[in-house]
């Protein structure tokens, strides 16, 4: 008995000499969409809204991007830098596609992403990639020449939509309704539903539709030392102080992706009124969405 007590002692105790590995530092990613940060154009510079369109900033809910990359200088070529996250990819449509059906959601101020830092290569990075895929926000618009009722002025809806190279959709829920696609869409996809309330609830609706193919703006202020491919989403932002990754760190890191949705969501403004306009007399065409694209990218960093 005593021999035994005497090994169980000396066993806690050897146990409790073992040296214990040091926690490992982690990063979380955030995303966060900024009203009043400047609204760009494809190549980073400031951009007013065209002529014959009107826009709006929409209020977000959702969104998920599909690529996180860290890049050290302006003349990293696109995947040359430090890829972080990819999402899911399928050919259940056919042609290779973002997997809409495992996207990884996030809301403002939400962690979205979770990675170990040693995932992370040691180096100096000043520009982050962001591929977004798929947003969810809520607009205002107008349904005008509804049966009986008339008009209903700035009623809030919710868009779905894809801005992702290539995305296979089985079915979209903007908000309550679901729509079945099952199958691939091209950016400029979107999916829009109704959220009208009370007496004219039963007015509701969920409609879909596609941007033109080319006109989604992608802010890219590398254009000219770092090319993307033409239908993707990869929106580029600087650090305004670059990240400096050394391999010894042991704590945690966020990066936090604030996307600029000034104006983000565009219309051709048939009327002129600055107003999203939808008709329910089944004869005047619709106002069409013309730009969903985020209209910038600052990264940031805490440690």
């Amino acid at each position: 008995m005593k021999k035994t007590a005497f090994l169980l002692v000396l066993t806690t105790f050897l146990s409790a000499c073992e040296v214990q590995p040091e926690p490992e530092g982690g990063i979380r990613f955030k995303f966060k969409f900024d009203a009043s940060q400047e609204r760009l154009n494809n190549i980073g510079q400031p951009a007013g809204i065209p002529a014959g369109n009107a826009a709006q900033s929409p209020e977000f809910r959702k969104m998920s991007v599909h690529y996180i990359e860290l890049a050290p200088n302006a003349f990293t070529q696109l995947g040359d830098g430090a890829i972080l996250y990819k999402a899911a990819e399928t050919n259940k449509g056919g042609d290779n596609a973002i997997d809409f059906d495992k996207a990884v959601l996030g809301g403002q101020d939400e962690v979205f992403l979770e990675l170990k830092l040693s995932d992370l290569p040691p180096g100096t990075y000043e520009w982050v990639r962001a591929s977004v895929a798929y947003q969810n926000y809520d607009v205002l618009f107008n349904i005008n020449k509804i049966p009986v009722l008339g008009d209903l002025k700035q009623q809030r809806g919710t868009i779905a939509s894809f801005v992702g190279f290539n995305t296979y959709i089985s079915s979209v829920t903007p908000r309550e309704r679901t729509l079945a696609v099952n199958d691939d869409k091209r950016q400029g996809f979107w999916a829009f539903e109704t959220n009208l309330s009370g007496a004219y609830s039963a007015y509701n609706n969920l409609s879909s539709g596609e941007a033109p193919a080319g006109a989604t703006t992608v802010v890219n202020p590398l254009f000219s030392t770092s090319e993307i491919p033409p239908g993707s989403c990869v929106v580029t932002g600087k650090f305004a102080t670059p990240l400096v990754i050394t391999g010894e760190e042991d704590g945690d890191l966020t990066i936090t992706l604030s996307f600029s949705v000034n104006n983000s969501f565009e219309w051709k403004d048939d009327n002129g009124n600055q107003q999203l306009d939808f008709y329910a007399d089944g004869q005047t065409p619709n106002e069409k969405i013309v730009d969903m694209g985020l209209r910038g990218l600052i990264p940031s960093w805490t440690k």
